[in-house]
């Protein structure tokens, strides 16, 4: 399909930083026609622009490309899972709740053991294998082809099945947040998938360790005045924690426990 093309030449330009036309036609067997009709649709998703004879990515000094997923699955173990006891606290029995892709959204899982009749749905392969372990966990798998840098599953249909979902809350990861630029990605089809999934929730909780702030990715999915609730390590930065007193966005943090 063009969009899954489209897609992979997304993230082959990512990786490279600047490609040529010429490259990007022979590497994926195409025209030189063809691939100056896909870089003008990818130009108008705004991560990429355009230079002499090529494409390249948008970055700036602030700009966070993510790192292969074992790589940031192995960081800030520890926190991630005081993020995920701490998540887990705003799930309630009968629930319905969908598990973003990443490496600290999958740690809320552990601690849902003790729910009752709680559905988990899913395109994370981890969060899917995780959520397999806990019998009493009802779980949704959303199909697609296999992104091994977010070690999702994620195509058309995926989105479609969302639209046929009830789900209570999302909880997202992201690669970067901003109050300016909000929760940022490096993936086009995975950061519409987290579009869609938080506009079928009723509650968006962002989970992040520290790291996440005051970075910035090529995408954004979600303002940060639109989520519900942010769970993270420790405290966020004052201005982070102002905004989400004038937004009414709950935080969840060791230090919140404490009050």
């Amino acid at each position: 399909m063009r969009i899954d093309r489209l897609n992979m030449i997304e993230q082959y330009v990512i990786q490279c930083k600047t490609a040529s036309l010429e490259e990007l036609a022979t590497h994926f067997g195409v025209s030189m026609n063809t691939i100056r009709r896909d870089v003008r649709q990818l130009l108008e998703r705004g991560a990429l622009e355009k230079v002499y004879g090529g494409v390249t990515i948008k970055t700036s000094q602030h700009v966070q490309l993510p790192l292969p997923y074992a790589i940031r699955a192995s960081r800030n173990i520890a926190e991630k899972q005081e993020i995920g006891r701490l998540a887990s606290e705003l799930v309630s029995d009968n629930a319905s709740i969908f598990i973003d892709s990443g490496s600290t959204t999958p740690t809320i899982l552990a601690h849902l053991a003790t729910k009752s009749n709680v559905t988990v749905i899913s395109h994370s392969l981890s969060a899917l294998y995780e959520a397999s372990k806990y019998p009493n966990l009802n779980v949704i798998a959303l199909g697609g082809i296999f992104y091994s840098n977010t070690a999702s599953y994620i195509d058309i249909t995926s989105m479609d099945a969302l639209s046929r979902l009830s789900i209570d809350t999302v909880f997202i990861g992201a690669t970067g947040i901003t109050l300016e630029n909000g929760l940022t990605n490096t993936t086009y089809l995975e950061a519409e998938m987290k579009r869609i999934v938080i506009r079928r929730s009723r509650g968006a909780v962002l989970m992040a360790d520290h790291s996440k702030f005051d970075s910035s990715s090529i995408i954004t999915f979600c303002k940060f005045e639109d989520l519900s609730c942010v769970v993270t390590d420790t405290l966020p930065p004052q201005r982070y924690i102002d905004a989400m007193r004038i937004n009414q966005i709950r935080l969840l943090c060791p230090e919140t426990e404490k009050d």
